[in-house]
Parts: C-alpha cells; structure tokens; sequence
C-alpha cells in the first residue's frame, strides 16, 4: 500500500496537470473531443484522490497537503464545474443540431466524395454524441453532491 508521502506527490502532480489543463480549455475557444475527454478524466480523477487523501490523512501532521486540496477542490468548483463545464455542454449540443442538421440536408444524387465525406460526419457526429453522453454523466454526478 502506497503511503501518504506517495499518493501526495502524486496527488501534487495530478493537481499541477489538472490546473494546465484547465487554463489551456480557458484560452480555448474550440475544444476538440480528446482534449475534452482528457479534461474529464483528470477532473475525476484528482477529485477522487482528493476524497480519498481527505478521508485518510491527519489534519494536524498534514495541514499543507489539506491546503492543497482546498485549493485544487475550490478550482474545481469555481472554473470548471461553474463556468467551463457549462460551455462544454452547451457547445456539444450545438455541435449535435449542427452536424445533423447538415447531414439531414441535400438528398440528391451523390459522388463518391460527397458520400465518404458524409461518412465522416456520420462518424463525427458519434463522437460528439457519446462525449456528450460522458460529459451529461459528470453533470448527473454534479447535481448529486
């Protein structure tokens, strides 16, 4: 079993990741889906070392790993889940009525380009839908805490 030393550092460099990803998707204006994902992945999982560190750990012999956690936990909460993560949602379904509007448009005679290239929105469109469906799961397990 890891000691509290260990999943500190580690907690520390998941933070530190957490934090670039998050100022990166600020300066953003378009995300695409990987870093959508990848944004999500780390959300949950520094929130669940921080759970997990909280639960285990002595306030007294470890005020400053708990300062890092309110840190880390308040930055969650006041970027992400306030303000990023709506715009998240809000641009996936946006992307959802666009691409299907489009693809839902010009039933004529097709090439083989136009095809493959209707194919590659069909495909897209997926992706967006299930990255919405992951980030509506998040949003369900925001609404239960």
């Amino acid at each position: 079993m890891a000691s509290i030393d260990d999943i500190s550092s580690m907690f520390h460099t998941e933070s530190e990741k957490l934090e670039h990803l998050i100022n990166n998707v600020t300066k953003k204006s378009e995300l695409s889906i990987p870093e959508i994902i990848e944004t999500y992945y780390q959300i949950i999982n520094v929130s669940s070392m921080s759970t997990v560190l909280k639960q285990q750990i002595n306030a007294n012999e470890h005020q400053t790993l708990l300062d890092k956690i309110a840190k880390i936990d308040k930055v969650i909460s006041d970027k992400f889940n306030s303000n990023i993560h709506p715009q998240i949602m809000e641009k996936l379904a946006n992307s959802i009525q666009n691409t299907t509007k489009n693809l839902q448009s010009g039933n004529e005679e097709k090439s083989k380009e136009e095809i493959e290239n209707k194919a590659k929105e069909y495909e897209e469109l997926r992706q967006i839908m299930s990255t919405k469906e992951f980030v509506e799961q998040y949003d369900k397990e925001l609404s239960h805490d």
